[in-house]
């Protein structure tokens, strides 16, 4: 390593040797070694300047890789190979200046501890002849890396002259006598944590050269400003702790330098920021919204156990560890296995395919479901790393509730490109006003709760002019379950009348703009009022549910309850009554009981502001006024009436809204059957008979 640094040395040595045979001053000899070597080095600035801005002008579509195939790093990799080779972008380039410098450092270095070599360029043996009067007459170790300069040192205490005087090198001598390191009243040639005192200074000002420089990196330089903080803070943080090092422990020489150097760097990024502009070159807006769209998939999910994580790595490694998937279910969580289960239960009953089926709840209770059935093969898979599963899926037909396909975080897959898709809805109304807008544009096939939604269907896919999709009338099997639950209910009448209170969660629910006036009216009129959040507004607005609970504990009357345990259905079908907003809470309620509702006229819940071009009116709206009555937020004074007169007309609604179930809802009993042929005729379609 010596030889290598010696070698570095001699170039260096020449230039140092010209500044100082031209300025006549140590330390402005440095400062002007420090210049030219800026100026000579300067096309390769301009050259990583131009690189920088090539890179950064390639992000957005880099982002957008990242984002295509989040997860997936081979991909992400090979895609961004193809970028760089087509932009003729070097990865490697900004770390020239680094190793430049590095190079630079470490020669200056040998040329300040030898300048005897480099300077005066003395003979071998005349400098060794002065190294070994000077280690006699002080001790000193002949094998110091600043030896030289203790020879110097000595020369100018003036307390060995006749001793030099007596080597017979008079020219030597004198040239070495004439070679002062000292600058500004500091001995550059000495080392700050051997000598002290107010050499420290020079490891400060080094450490502080390059704080600055990384701060007008931060916020000026192309690449470097547009880093994450850990990538900004962490090279802050590298940069200044080894000026400081370097300061203190080679000789103070060196820290001039640094520091110069340094200050000349910042002059350099500013010149060249304002001669060759990135401004002009990049589209920041773009790169603003790809880092936006990259920000918010990495932050999908939340924070994880570590034996989840481990839970999640060993079931994604065994989903893809099995090849000729015929089926897959994806579930958001457990409360979704129900829009499945009744075609579920025909699939096992009447074929022999195994069911692959991806949850990103731990706690679903498809993995008890799937206990001692091999024929259902659960995984956990969590919302981040789901995003990655979507892309590399490979199967014949994937089924979810999940809409908005391809639209957003999860993607068809780019492995396989003949996947069914299939949809089924996991609420028996219309599609083209809760959803968003083209949220079914990406499936192949849709299960429809009936013939209502297969001309909605059709008329958003002219108006937007997607592909038709596949459309197969199943029914809605949910809403079979819970009748058959409610057949088996005491239906004893009861004495006093229960209403329930089951708004939405939406913007604008009632549970936020009249519970306080809707409860005001209602209690105290003979009526067991029971009031259950939805469970998204448990989850999300807890604190607001607390405040409302903590404003009506008081209250005596003993015709009050707040439901907020979710595991039971009996108080929503053992009700006479449901009062709601827009929760499809009150249809199931009506269609399975043939009892009516009451709607609350809150703003609606519109994800697709483009729903009227539909030209079909929703069944959200035609049917609220069939299964019910609907009442304005103004008029909650009319509330006592309207429940009054729903509980006396229950058979004139009990006729309409059986109408209603039997004009709108598809094979009702039979949904799981019709299912169960629209999925294996998807399947067949691939060849798959068995999985």
């Amino acid at each position: 390593m010596n030889t290598v640094i010696s070698l570095l040395g001699v170039p260096l040595g020449h230039v140092m040797r010209f500044c100082y045979g031209l300025v006549g001053s140590y330390g402005l000899a440095i400062l002007l070694f420090t210049l030219i070597t800026k100026v000579i080095l300067l096309p390769v600035g301009i050259w990583v300047h131009k690189n920088s801005i090539k890179v950064v002008r390639l992000q957005p579509e880099l982002n957008q890789v990242k984002t295509r195939f989040f997860g997936d790093r081979d991909a992400i990799a090979e895609e961004e190979s193809k970028l760089y080779k087509r932009e003729g972008y070097h990865p490697l380039v900004s770390l020239i200046p680094l190793l430049i410098q590095i190079v630079l450092l470490m020669g200056l270095v040998n040329v300040i501890y030898h300048p005897f070599d480099h300077l005066l360029r003395l003979p071998q043996e005349t400098t060794d002849a002065l190294v070994s009067l000077t280690c006699r007459l002080t001790g000193e170790n002949p094998e110091s890396a600043s030896i030289q300069l203790r020879v110097i040192s000595a020369l100018h205490s003036g307390l060995y002259t006749a001793d030099f005087a007596a080597l017979g090198l008079p020219d030597a001598v004198s040239a070495a006598e004439r070679l002062h390191t000292v600058f500004l009243g500091i001995d550059l040639g000495a080392v700050p944590a051997s000598v002290g005192g107010i050499l420290w200074i020079m490891p400060l000002l080094a450490g502080c050269s390059a704080y600055l420089l990384c701060v007008a990196q931060n916020r000026s330089n192309v690449l470097q400003s547009e880093q994450g903080k850990i990538n900004k803070y962490g090279t802050m943080a590298l940069s200044v702790g080894l000026s400081l090092y370097l300061g203190a422990f080679v000789p103070a020489g060196v820290a001039v330098y640094w520091i110069a150097s340094n200050a000349l760097a910042i002059l350099q990024l500013y010149i060249l920021n304002a001669v060759i502009s990135p401004k002009k070159y990049v589209d920041y807006e773009a790169l603003e919204e790809s880092k936006r769209q990259l920000a918010a998939l990495q932050s999908v999910g939340g924070e994880r156990s570590r034996e989840e994580k481990a839970r999640e790595k060993a079931d994604y490694k065994r989903f893809f560890s099995i090849a000729n998937k015929h089926l897959v279910f994806y579930s958001e969580g457990s409360g979704f296995y129900k829009y499945f289960e009744s075609a579920i239960g025909e699939l096992l009953r009447r074929s022999n395919v195994v069911i692959h089926y991806v949850t990103s709840d731990p706690n679903d209770q498809i993995f008890e479901i799937a206990k001692g059935n091999d024929r259902i093969q659960p995984y956990y898979i969590g919302s981040k790393k789901l995003i990655t599963l979507f892309m590399k899926m490979d199967a014949d037909v994937v089924v979810m509730t999940m809409s908005d396909l391809d639209n957003y975080y999860y993607k068809r897959s780019y492995v396989r490109k003949d996947i069914t898709y299939i949809y089924m809805f996991h609420y028996p109304l219309s599609t083209h006003m809760v959803l968003h807008t083209g949220a079914l544009n990406h499936y192949d096939e849709i299960l429809c709760v009936g013939d209502f939604q297969f001309d909605e269907i059709r008329a958003a896919e002219k108006l937007y002019g997607t592909k038709e999709k596949k459309l197969v009338a199943c029914g809605y099997g949910q809403l079979e379950k819970l009748y058959d639950a409610y057949q088996a209910m005491d239906k004893t009448p009861r004495e006093t009348p229960q209403i329930l209170i089951a708004p939405s969660w939406q913007t604008d629910n009632i549970l936020d703009t009249c519970i306080d006036d809707v409860l005001k009216y209602l209690l105290g009129q003979g009526y067991r009022v029971i009031v259950r959040p939805h469970p998204e507004y448990k989850k999300r607005y807890r604190p607001r549910l607390d405040a409302l609970v903590n404003r009506w504990q008081d209250y005596q009357g003993g015709d009050l309850v707040f439901e907020t345990d979710f595991s039971g259905n009996d108080t929503i079908y053992g009700s006479d009554v449901v009062i709601t907003d827009w929760s499809g809470t009150a249809y199931e309620f009506s269609l399975v009981t043939l009892r009516p509702s009451i709607f609350i006229n809150t703003p609606p819940k519109i994800n697709n502001p483009d729903y009227a071009k539909i030209g079909i009116e929703p069944l959200e709206f035609s049917l609220r006024s069939r299964v019910g009555v609907t009442i304005d937020p103004d008029k909650l004074d009319q509330l006592p009436g309207q429940v009054k007169q729903a509980l006396a007309q229950g058979e004139r609604y009990e006729s309409e809204i059986l109408a209603i179930r039997n004009q709108y809802i598809a094979n009702f009993g039979e949904s799981g059957r019709a299912c169960y042929r629209a999925i294996m005729d998807a399947i067949k379609e691939h060849g798959g008979k068995q999985s």
